[in-house]
């Protein structure tokens, strides 16, 4: 069986309270062979932690910039002590989900912006590399990323310019693909997932968030009531069969190609799959 690594899955989250066991054996059935489950603020830590070691996946901790508006010092310090705790754990493999997001509402760019150098700080002093949230941000994180090097990581969910792409790409990072390049009206992020070099992908689905086409409910739709679909990581291989058709290569070749990159851009993983 083809063997994927959904690098982006946020196994944690309450859209799976009612079945977490059922989902995560269903992406093993279908040849998910490893999940990477990120953090996204002080209060799942020890949940990402536990999911990971229970199920046979990695985690990565760290904060979210969604979750910004209520974080201090007294958070980063918290972060820094697990860090150090856990930081001979072979299932840390990376500091994350951080980040800047300029699209939602509300959020302190500047607050955003000391939180994401804070991090990429530790990610410096323990030697991490880092899952980057990169929402209509590229260029200020680029711009964090270039002032406070840090040992490579992954650009999830990109969606920025071929040029963009290029700038992480040189700093060591592997972007991430899931289900928006499933949608045929995602004309650019297509072409990217495309025709960006192959030693630049890793595949993600971001579960229970940004579902693929096949199970995305339009706004008319779910006014009459059909419910969104949820996404799950049992869904990387249809995403990965989607994919390796833009780029007109055997499904197989794909896994195979974006699992050493994965494993390039986190390398403890290397040991765990």
């Amino acid at each position: 069986m083809t063997r994927w690594i959904d690098t982006h899955c946020h196994l944690d989250a309450s859209e799976f309270d009612a079945d977490r066991g059922q989902v995560r054996e269903a992406a093993r059935a279908a040849g998910v062979a490893h999940c990477v489950i990120p953090a996204v603020a002080r209060g799942n830590w020890d949940a990402v932690r536990a999911l990971a070691h229970a199920g046979g996946d990695s985690y990565a901790l760290g904060i979210h910039p969604l979750y910004t508006a209520s974080v201090g010092e007294e958070d980063l310090r918290a972060l820094e002590q697990s860090l150090a705790r856990w930081r001979d754990d072979p299932r840390l493999v990376a500091i994350g989900e951080i980040g800047l997001d300029g699209f939602a509402p509300g959020l302190d760019d500047a607050h955003q912006e000391r939180l994401l150098r804070a991090q990429l700080r530790l990610a410096r002093h323990f030697g991490l590399p880092v899952i980057l949230h990169v929402r209509k941000s590229a260029d200020r994180v680029l711009k964090a990323l270039r002032e406070l090097p840090v040992a490579g990581g992954i650009a999830h969910a990109f969606n920025g310019s071929a040029q963009q792409a290029q700038a992480f790409v040189a700093l060591g990072f592997r972007l991430g693909f899931g289900g928006a390049a499933t949608f045929e009206r995602a004309l650019h992020l297509r072409r990217l997932a495309a025709g960006l070099p192959l030693d630049a992908l890793v595949l993600e689905t971001d579960a229970p968030d940004i579902p693929p086409q096949w199970l995305y409910r339009d706004a008319a739709a779910r006014a009459q009531g059909a419910p969104q679909g949820r996404n799950s990581p049992a869904e990387l291989p249809r995403i990965g069969q989607a994919v390796a058709a833009l780029r007109g290569m055997a499904p197989g070749l794909l896994a195979a190609a974006t699992g050493r990159n994965a494993c390039a851009a986190l390398p403890r993983l290397a040991a765990l799959v």
